[in-house]
């Protein structure tokens, strides 16, 4: 961990995630030992939704928020430099066993991504799923991965589709088809004193809200894909699986670091 401390949610979010590490060990492990990645809480297809490049020799890429690690591995395999980040000490140690015992080359550290101890541009791919894109605030993570990254670099990253963030009730308790929340002025959503799974605090926005922030931080879009439930009756972790199939759950965003002047 760096010498700054860290800001209010970000240290509730490690103490979080410490707090249930050991739930995550099991899915970290059959994800490290996956030759083909499948992606967010569905297990979308790495053909469907290409969250990484194919081939990522010669490239220095980062993963925001690594977790256990597994996106680190698969960059790795495919021939890129990787650097993975993140809060919870208890995660890094699964991050760190695995890596060991799979022989791969990760510089795993203790930082949050909305301050990285890295120089300017210094990367050419940056990633999240889940991490910082939900567990981080937008209008700091998303400048700061800019910074990390060289022009014509790329940011990709997956997480929660707003639309279900608001369609959450207040007590926590799982996603339905009421608009709970109002999509104005999303940004913070505190889950510590809720009813159904206390603990955490989550960021999102509305989809202009992204896009505005991402062309003031010098991104350009180049995809935006809402995932769904294949099955209405796979329910996973808050999200019924026939809200999922109805609805997009998850959203991914691929973005490319524009040069300055541009």
């Amino acid at each position: 961990m760096t010498d700054r401390p860290l800001p209010e949610h970000a240290a509730e979010n490690a103490r979080y995630w410490d707090g249930m590490a050991d739930q995550w060990v099991a899915s970290g492990e059959r994800n490290w030992a996956s030759t083909e990645p499948t992606w967010g809480s569905w297990g979308a297809p790495d053909h469907e939704v290409g969250l990484l490049p194919d081939d990522m020799t010669g490239m220095r890429a980062i993963e925001l928020g690594c977790g256990t690690g597994y996106v680190s591995a698969w960059m790795a395999r495919r021939g890129a430099e990787v650097v993975g980040i993140d809060v919870s000490a208890e995660q890094l140690a699964t991050a760190r066993r695995l890596r060991d015992e799979h022989g791969l080359d990760i510089d795993l550290r203790q930082e949050s991504a909305e301050a990285v101890s890295e120089p300017d541009a210094g990367f050419d791919f940056a990633v999240s799923e889940y991490g910082a894109a939900i567990w981080c605030d937008p209008h700091v993570w998303i400048p700061e991965a800019a910074r990390l990254l060289k022009p014509g670099g790329r940011l990709h990253f997956l997480g929660n589709h707003p639309l279900a963030m608001v369609c959450t009730p207040l007590d926590g308790s799982p996603v339905d088809a009421t608009l709970h929340r109002d999509w104005r002025g999303m940004q913070r959503f505190d889950w510590r004193h809720v009813a159904v799974d206390p603990g955490g605090v989550e960021f999102n926005l509305g989809i202009a809200a992204w896009m505005r922030l991402f062309r003031d931080a010098g991104f350009v879009v180049e995809d935006h894909l809402e995932l769904h439930a294949a099955d209405p009756s796979d329910d996973r972790f808050a999200v019924p699986g026939w809200w999922a199939h109805r609805f997009p759950a998850e959203q991914v965003w691929k973005l490319r670091r524009v040069p300055e002047s541009s």
